[in-house]
């Protein structure tokens, strides 16, 4: 059985320092491919660095929502630069987030014209430099569908990371054509509404993550650091969702994930 990891934070403070046994452990838990995913400028020259040293690790660049007031023109431009490497997969994480007191210490006008602004340079890297795009869309789903809308096919492909949404949001994602990664949330006993999202994603459009090093999955909730070699828990909670047998479920999202990211 193999498995990709195909949105984790390797380059987080919570497992850099360790990161060797994090892939190993991982391995041995039938992860082959993991990506690394940028959310600030330090991250994201990590995350590249990190892509290089280590085989079968590729990296995302991108700043998330959270630090787009940061993004001026010297740190896109960084971006664009570090996108051109041989190991950038995908530009991201990159969208918006409305969730109450999780950036600028709320909505005030011009932070939500600061998300907005940083989305769309990103979403122009991306369609210039024919890349998929990894998007964090929390409590602004119609705004960041929205602002996707305006580029047409002219994305190469759109990833929504993380996702816990409806059935009926999963389903207006999918009718554009874009793809859906689920975390270890999917396992939680509360999460029933993201179970039956995941119910109506076709394998072709699925991916699996862990966001590590948060999220655990249960059993591991206890776990305060997330990691890779977790990620089993989440497949197998997907697969029987989709009544199939763990090792066909995982080969079927792998060769999605490998399309999408166009991995080797």
């Amino acid at each position: 059985m193999e498995l990709i990891d195909t949105h984790c934070h390797l380059t987080f403070d919570e497992l850099a320092g360790g990161v060797e046994g994090v892939i190993e452990r991982s391995k041995a838990a039938g992860v082959v491919g993991w990506i690394t995913v940028g959310t600030d400028p330090q991250q994201n020259r990590k995350a590249v660095e990190f892509a290089e040293r280590y085989e079968n690790v590729y990296a995302a660049v991108g700043i998330h929502p959270h630090e787009a007031r940061t993004a001026d023109d010297k740190t896109i431009s960084e971006l664009k630069q570090l996108a051109g490497n041989k190991k950038v997969v995908a530009i991201g994480e990159t969208g918006l987030d409305f969730h109450r007191g999780a950036c600028f210490h709320g909505l005030e006008a011009r932070a939500t014209e600061q998300q907005q602004d940083c989305f769309t340079r990103h979403l122009e890297i991306a369609a210039e430099l024919k890349l998929p795009v990894i998007i964090h869309s929390r409590e602004a789903f119609d705004e960041t569908i929205e602002i996707l809308s305006k580029y047409g096919s002219g994305l190469r492909g759109v990833v929504f990371h993380c996702f816990s949404g409806s059935a009926e949001q999963a389903k207006i994602v999918l009718d554009r054509g874009f793809y859906i990664s689920f975390t270890g949330v999917v396992t939680f006993k509360n999460a029933e509404k993201t179970r039956r999202a995941a119910e109506v994603v076709p394998l072709d459009r699925l991916m699996v993550e862990t966001d590590c090093p948060y999220m655990s999955p249960e059993p591991m909730r206890k776990q305060k650091v997330n990691e890779p070699a977790f990620m089993i828990h989440t497949a197998r909670c997907l697969a029987q969702l989709k009544q199939m047998d763990l090792a066909d479920f995982a080969q079927k999202i792998t060769a999605t994930s490998k399309t999408f990211f166009c991995l080797p």
